[in-house]
């Protein structure tokens, strides 16, 4: 039997005498036992979601926004009712082949680079179905695992997902990195690198001269050219 998913969303509206807003209940199970998701959002923003490994709901929402209440056991109801309609719809389709879309990936830095200053490399996995993937981190060709996290998936609204791949660093220059993912949509694994690319004092401190000689020079042609016009009016 294939692997099946199902994600949920119960839209929900929310009037203001100036403005609508829009609160989306999420919920999302798999029939090859990947870890469901339960969450709230509200105009795009998460408001909570449910920690089915801890068994509790986890607010991300400000303190100021206001506390929203929701019940765990609401949560595994949700899900326990999605894998019942999961596989129903599969029986009733003659169990189809899933939809795979493989992900896209982008890598970035948190803040402005600076060497031996401590920074945050984002890898970006974007775009993808089913969930989950697999993200590895490695420096100089090595394998990273230390200062490495890997983020919960999250629905978009096209019905696939992205995620957040992060590693603690501190560039150095020489260094370079790379994320490397895993996801049934591809037939390999796909890689992006970075390595610092900026310059150092000594790098700038040339450049700087290179510009102040080649000023000077170009002033000199300037100057002479101007004496041999006067020059030649002269006579």
């Amino acid at each position: 039997m294939s692997n099946f998913f199902s994600l949920f969303m119960l839209l929900g509206g929310l009037c203001t005498r100036v403005h609508a807003h829009i609160d989306i209940k999420i919920n999302a199970c798999h029939t090859n036992n990947s870890d469901p998701e339960s969450m709230l959002e509200l105009d795009g923003d998460e408001m909570l979601y449910f920690d089915y490994k801890k068994s509790d709901v986890v607010y991300t929402m400000p303190e100021f926004a206001g506390q929203w209440t929701f019940s765990g056991w609401a949560a595994q109801e949700w899900n326990r009712i999605c894998l019942i309609n999961v596989g129903v719809w599969a029986k009733g389709e003659n169990y189809p082949p899933d939809e795979i879309d493989p992900p896209q990936l982008t890598i970035y830095t948190r803040n402005k680079v600076e060497l031996g200053r401590s920074n945050i490399l984002i890898c970006f996995v974007n775009n993808f179905h089913p969930p989950p993937v697999k993200v590895k981190w490695t420096k100089n060709n090595v394998e990273v695992k230390e200062g490495v996290t890997l983020s919960r998936y999250y629905p978009n609204s096209d019905f696939t997902f992205r995620q957040y791949s992060t590693l603690q660093f501190t560039p150095q220059k020489g260094d370079d990195y790379s994320c490397t993912v895993y996801h049934k949509g591809l037939t390999e694994p796909e890689t992006r690198f970075w390595e610092p690319d900026i310059e150092d004092e000594s790098d700038i401190g040339e450049t700087a001269f290179c510009g102040i000689g080649l000023t000077l020079g170009l002033l000199g042609v300037g100057a002479g050219t101007f004496l041999l016009v006067k020059g030649n009016n002269c006579s």
